[in-house]
């Protein structure tokens, strides 16, 4: 009798691995399509200082919520990178501990915008609403901190403006070195991505063949009630705080394109995660610079679960006009 229950449980995981490989290749082939050639983009806008040149500009407004102006390059490293690379671009500034601590909740609710509202779009949203809730939602948390934190607003620092002087423009020497750079580091990304994708679908699999998904949906119903969320995005809501969007697209896409969530239900389920996700692995990244994890944390999910219930309220006010993946 034990041996029949082992092959029965080889005989359903092998199964489950094999029902795996095309939802997996599917999603590999999208990712490798967005996030490929936007970092050859984003690597040119850098090198050739176009992206120093968009801080400048907006440098003036940061004051209104307590940053100085070289701050912004921070922000807008988030918006079009990563958390990575605006951790990065902090280690060379002269910031205070205050301003470090909104620029990440800045950055932790707006980053990456161009990948993740592309498989937002994939699983239902106005990708363009996306990117507008993100940011203003960003540029609340900030104003809402600012005023919150202990401190007297903008340290004195110097403007974007005074530290890219007039090096704008793209520096045909340094072509050939960014270019390899670009093709190693998206090499890296592309083998990055095919692990993570095929390890993730075949544990979504596995985890449906023996229906622990329904079971971890019920160990999570009292959270997402809370939340304001459907219990069918609970197993999404844990692969997102766990990995993040990018690579937890994979188990948004497979669930939305077969049914498993609903369209309606996956576009609220963004509402949330836009502004709350990768509560494990982003929010070490600054903890690790001495940001204090309840400022992580907090705001955050607070500001999700606002958003998801005045979307839930928009939705009944205007139950008749309401359409999935629009405005």
């Amino acid at each position: 009798m034990a041996r029949m229950d082992r092959t029965s449980v080889i005989r359903r995981t092998v199964s489950a691995a094999t029902a795996s490989v095309g939802p997996a290749l599917r999603t590999t082939r999208f990712l490798v399509a967005v996030m490929v050639p936007i970092s050859l983009a984003v690597a040119i806008l850098n090198d050739s200082g176009i992206l120093h040149l968009v801080a400048a500009r907006i440098d003036p407004a940061m004051g209104f919520i307590g940053l100085s102006g070289e701050s912004s390059l921070v922000f807008l490293s988030a918006i079009f990178l990563s958390n990575y690379s605006a951790i990065a671009v902090i280690g060379t500034l002269s910031l205070s501990p205050r301003e470090i601590t909104i620029l990440a909740v800045m950055c932790l609710i707006a980053h990456n915008l161009i990948v993740e509202s592309a498989i937002m779009k994939k699983t239902g949203s106005s990708a363009m609403k996306m990117v507008t809730l993100r940011i203003s939602v960003a540029l609340v948390a900030a104003y809402l901190l600012n005023l919150i934190l202990p401190g007297h607003g903008a340290s004195t620092a110097t403007t974007t403006r005074d530290v890219i002087g007039s090096e704008i423009g793209l520096h045909l020497k340094r072509m050939p070195k960014l270019l390899t750079d670009w093709a190693f580091s998206s090499g890296i990304l592309v083998l990055q991505i095919v692990i993570l994708v095929s390890l993730l679908m075949l544990v979504q699999k596995v985890l449906e063949e023996f229906s622990l998904v329904e079971i971890l949906g019920h160990i999570m119903k009292p959270l997402m009630m809370v939340f304001g969320l459907p219990i069918s995005t609970s197993f999404l809501w844990i692969v997102s705080n766990i990995i993040g969007l990018a690579y937890g697209s994979a188990i948004m896409i497979e669930r939305a394109d077969t049914g498993k969530v609903t369209l309606t239900d996956a576009d609220l389920f963004n509402h949330h995660a836009g502004i709350s996700h990768s509560l494990l692995e982003d929010t070490v990244l600054y903890v690790a610079i001495g940001v204090p994890l309840f400022w992580l944390l907090i705001p955050r999910i607070l500001l999700a679960i606002a958003v998801v219930w005045l979307e839930r309220l928009r939705r009944v006010l205007f139950r008749r006009s309401f359409r999935v993946g629009t405005v």
